[in-house]
């Protein structure tokens, strides 16, 4: 994958994860998203913490 396919699809991911949230707010708790590399997959990937 190359950096403009993965910040492609992370504005792609950033986006579905955003509307539900901005059309309804349940007040879950707070939403933390982090990068981290992946040796496996030999890239960065989303990692996305849900904190009461």
């Amino acid at each position: 994958m190359t950096r403009r396919g993965f910040l492609a699809t992370a504005a792609a991911a950033t986006t579905v994860r955003a509307l539900p949230t901005t059309l309804a707010r349940t007040g879950g708790g707070r939403r933390i998203l982090t990068l981290v590399y992946d040796k496996g997959l030999g890239m960065m990937r989303a990692v996305e913490k849900v904190v009461p």
